[in-house]
């Protein structure tokens, strides 16, 4: 089942790079970001009232915040550079370059949560490196 959510989640990152690519032409690409991330905010704030899952937030622990604070930096980080680079590149090579990030995951997973990297995903990751270099070597 968890596959289905993948395949949607890259369904919608594919949209959000075209969608993103035309929002960004005539605004700085801070703005740009700033602008969707309030809508990501409203959408998730949204979810979880409606889901009834607002119950649950006096029992996030100092650690899993903190780390969840972490990682809403790295997202932002990421969503500036990634607006920046649609704004000055082409979507068809932004985006792709964009997806090193599984190769990275891959390789920080196995760094920071021992995760064991099997063949196929070395391979795969391997693959992903070797697309990236087409894609930015000239």
């Amino acid at each position: 089942m968890w596959w289905i959510y993948a395949l949607l989640s890259a369904f919608f990152a594919a949209l959000t790079a075209i969608l993103a690519k035309i929002g960004v032409a005539d605004i700085p690409s801070n703005l740009a970001t700033a602008i969707r991330t309030i809508v990501i905010l409203v959408l998730a704030w949204a979810i979880v009232f409606a889901r009834g899952e607002y119950k649950t937030l006096g029992a996030v622990s100092r650690h899993g915040l903190l780390f969840l604070v972490l990682s809403g930096i790295a997202t932002g980080c990421s969503w500036i550079f990634y607006f920046k680079a649609l704004q000055v590149g082409k979507v068809s090579q932004v985006a792709p370059v964009d997806k090193l990030s599984v190769a990275l995951t891959i390789v920080l997973s196995a760094i920071f949560l021992q995760e064991a990297i099997t063949w196929k995903t070395a391979i795969g990751a391997g693959l992903i490196i070797a697309g990236t270099l087409v894609l930015i070597l000239k």
